[in-house]
């Protein structure tokens, strides 16, 4: 019971959605404020590293940072709403580097919008999302009638291998891996 405290967590999934959440609630504000002067944007953040269509690429990252943040907060194409996010962040944390060299003042924020983005895209949207509803709802359960005639099945199967285990000598384990349940889920 000890081991399943310390390195299980039941929270897991509230955890994701927390993060997913306070970070598409927190970034969209950024992708509504480039949309109403796009050209004083585009002149400050874009001119400024040489990229072609500065204008179009303005737009591009407003929208990005939108569609992203609503992508995370909803949780529908999380991971792809994520990699949106990831990519702006990439060029603001580039264009802060080259223009006032590595000034955390100006670093943190973007930092922890980089690194929620990447944690989004390691550890996936969570049970608590739409993204997951959907994988449940069409993907693992096409056909309803089906899946409860195996699921029937497989509980026959199941009783006959618990008295088939029964039956057999328990074996000692001489080395338990501590966080092999922790890395398992």
């Amino acid at each position: 019971m000890l081991s399943s405290i310390l390195f299980k967590t039941v929270f897991k999934d509230l955890a994701i959605l927390l993060l997913r959440v306070f970070t598409g609630a927190l970034l969209i504000h950024h992708g509504f404020e480039k949309l109403n002067d796009i050209n004083n944007f585009a002149d400050a953040f874009v001119r400024p590293l040489h990229l072609p269509f500065p204008v179009t690429l303005s737009y591009l990252a407003a929208a990005s940072e939108i569609v992203g943040s609503w992508s995370l907060i909803i949780g529908l194409g999380t991971r792809l709403g994520a990699f949106a996010i990831l990519g702006t962040m990439s060029v603001a944390i580039y264009h802060a580097l080259v223009t006032s060299g590595f000034n955390i003042y100006l670093l943190e924020l973007l930092a922890l919008y980089f690194s929620s983005a990447i944690s989004i895209i390691l550890l996936g949207p969570g049970n608590l999302s739409a993204d997951y509803l959907i994988n449940e709802i069409f993907v693992n359960k096409l056909n309803p009638l089906e899946s409860i005639s195996i699921e029937k099945g497989n509980l026959n199967a199941e009783i006959k291998n618990k008295k088939e285990i029964t039956n057999k000598p328990k074996q000692e384990k001489f080395f338990d891996f501590p966080f092999s349940s922790f890395l398992s889920s």
